[in-house]
């Protein structure tokens, strides 16, 4: 399946150097998505996968000690990708004893992302919509403390951020500059709250 342009280039000067950044395209997508037979099938597909995933959760003899360990799981998988070297064993010892056998900011790194997750999962089961204000209550659980409490935990970014590399001009990706992080959020907010709507 081809998929078309999701957003363009943008010439940026950062730091003195001209970064090209990624602005994604305007919300909703223009010509709108369309649910071709191949395209469906797959939903078809996605949507049986999750029914047997609810099937196999009422077998389990306690879900919510599964879910415990997934979400604790994808924390520390998560965390791993910012480089933090902390464990799922890490993090058990560390919720358990407050005594963790790596580097202290790793493992709270880690400890906040479940914070974050369980915070935004049980907002999410209370009836709040996904909004731009849950991801900033989301965002401030995940920085809450450790490394990330200086940078400005539950806003959305004033500076440039990118992945991969040492500066802006050798990144692998460079998201959008901070100028355009407001407009997207908000579109994508607007969208949500449509669908929410429709649905």
């Amino acid at each position: 399946m081809q998929r078309g342009p999701t957003g363009t280039r943008h010439a940026t000067a950062i730091s003195g150097e001209h970064v090209a950044t990624f602005v994604p395209c305007p919300l909703p997508p223009e010509p709108p998505l369309q649910f071709d037979a191949p395209r469906q099938t797959r939903l078809e597909r996605a949507l049986l996968a999750c029914g047997r995933l609810d099937a196999i959760t009422a077998l389990l003899p306690d879900p919510d000690l599964f879910l415990y360990a997934y979400v604790r799981r994808e924390a520390v998988l998560s965390s791993q990708i910012e480089g933090t070297q902390s464990s799922l064993s890490d993090l058990l010892l560390f919720e358990l004893e407050q005594a963790p056998g790596v580097p202290f900011d790793d493992v709270v790194e880690v400890s906040n992302y479940v914070a974050a997750l369980e915070h935004g999962l049980a907002r999410l089961s209370e009836g709040f919509p996904l909004c731009n204000r849950l991801l900033r209550e989301i965002h401030g659980k995940l920085l809450a403390r450790g490394r990330g409490a200086d940078k400005n935990p539950g806003q959305f970014r004033t500076s440039q951020n990118w992945i991969g590399g040492t500066r802006p001009g050798n990144a692998q990706f460079v998201p959008p500059p901070p100028h355009e992080v407001e407009p997207c959020m908000a579109a994508l907010e607007r969208l949500e709250l449509e669908e929410g709507i429709r649905a």
